[in-house]
């Protein structure tokens, strides 16, 4: 299973702080996030990605594995 964690508006849109999503075939991390967008409308909702405590592109062509751990953050403000 893939862990998707949630922080900021994003959580506030899904109603739930993390959620774990099973797939029968190898997912890459657009096809996850094209699922989560279906269910959840995201719209206009800015988010970088992070797998496994690394931030990745969304456009990077990255395949998940059963044990990986998504966050979708808000933006992050400096200071």
């Amino acid at each position: 299973m893939i862990e998707v964690k949630y922080f900021g508006a994003v959580a506030e849109k899904t109603k739930c702080e993390f959620e774990k999503l099973s797939f029968s075939e190898e997912v890459s991390l657009q096809k996850l996030l094209q699922n989560l967008e279906e269910k959840y409308q995201f719209e206009s909702l800015t988010f970088s990605v992070a797998v496994n405590q690394k931030i990745v592109s969304k456009a990077e062509n990255y395949t998940l594995q059963t044990s990986d751990i998504v966050a979708l953050l808000p933006p992050f403000a400096g200071g």
